[in-house]
């Protein structure tokens, strides 16, 4: 019979802890967990941090830059002097692509990041007062859903915002553009979202507690919905990254001297029989970055997912040897 006097109560509680600690895993532990076995999402991100340092640092393992004209070698074919080769201008195609490949994830992360951080607070707030103030920013939102983006990009960046363009770089001007037209879709679907958490007995009792509206805001609402602000994240940066290289392309995005993605891909649309190397090799590099963010967001998606088993389950050690 074990003697009762002889059991520390001390040791028994430490021994507890021990073993909660080895069963509960905080729930960012989990997803993190989720999202890196997932080989494709971890492929996506291996990629798009690479072309990130890439475009960052890539200047610096060449000797040419994008202002430098070799007129030794004038829309030559990739060399050992020029490894992806030259433009018609001369120019080196590395240097080019380093720098439109910069442009355009800069433009991609500014955009993705900030019009998620503006539509949760726009939607959060809609939810939070409701009423009248629902009511006109409703309003205001769904004016600027009907506002035409292509129209207003064109006179933007072409003959009507000449004096912009005269103060602000284009890439510049480009990122507000888009920035005015990026959130409101997120922002209605978070408002319907946290009107639905308006009636949760944690934040009714935070209102009745006299907790103010902006920490009610950031503690209660947007945590509750970080998931989909995540996953707009990278649906928002390959969004704007595409729209970059959409309106480049068709001549009303960046404007030369500013080099993208999509200004390089329009300049050799047109002589892609003859120079192939100017065309493809900047194509590849934005199906790179659009495709490693799709992978990306499908492995945030599943991770984020509770019920998704294509990542498998998790276990810890202490689970598995309490079932043996």
């Amino acid at each position: 019979m074990t003697n009762l006097n002889s059991i520390d109560p001390a040791a028994i509680v430490e021994e507890a802890k021990i073993e909660n600690d080895d069963l509960v895993i905080a729930k960012s532990r989990i997803i993190l967990r989720r999202f890196l076995r997932n080989k494709t999402a971890v492929a996506g991100l291996v990629i798009f941090a690479a072309l990130t340092l890439f475009s960052f640092f890539g200047g610096y393992l060449s000797s040419w830059d994008k202002d430098t004209i070799d007129p030794f070698n004038i829309g030559t074919a990739p060399s050992p002097e020029h490894l992806l080769g030259t433009s018609q201008a001369g120019i080196d195609l590395y240097a080019l692509t380093v720098e439109g490949a910069r442009i355009s994830i800069l433009i991609g992360l500014v955009v993705g990041l900030v019009s998620v951080l503006i539509a949760a607070v726009y939607g959060c707030t809609m939810a939070y007062f409701g009423g009248k103030v629902d009511k006109v920013m409703l309003f205001i939102l769904e004016a600027l859903i009907m506002m035409p983006a292509l129209l207003v990009v064109a006179v933007a960046t072409s003959g009507g915002g000449n004096g912009l363009r005269n103060d602000l770089p284009s890439w510049l001007l480009l990122i507000l553009v888009l920035l005015l037209f990026s959130w409101m879709g997120t922002a209605r679907l978070i408002r319907s979202l946290s009107m639905s958490l308006m009636q949760r007995d944690f934040v009714k009792a935070a209102r009745y507690m006299g907790v103010p509206a902006r920490r009610i805001v950031w503690r209660h609402l947007v945590p509750n919905i970080g998931s989909l602000l995540v996953l707009d994240i990278t649906r928002g940066v390959t969004g704007a990254i595409l729209a970059e290289v959409a309106f480049s392309f068709i001549g009303i995005g960046i404007k030369v001297p500013d080099v993208s993605l999509g200004v390089l891909i329009g300049q050799a649309t047109s002589q892609v029989s003859t120079f192939p190397w100017m065309f493809w090799v900047p194509l590849v590099v934005m199906f790179l970055l659009t495709g490693s963010l799709a992978m990306m967001n499908d492995g945030l998606r599943d991770a984020f997912d509770p019920s998704s088993g294509s990542v498998g389950s998790a276990k810890t050690n202490s689970v598995k040897k309490k079932n043996r």
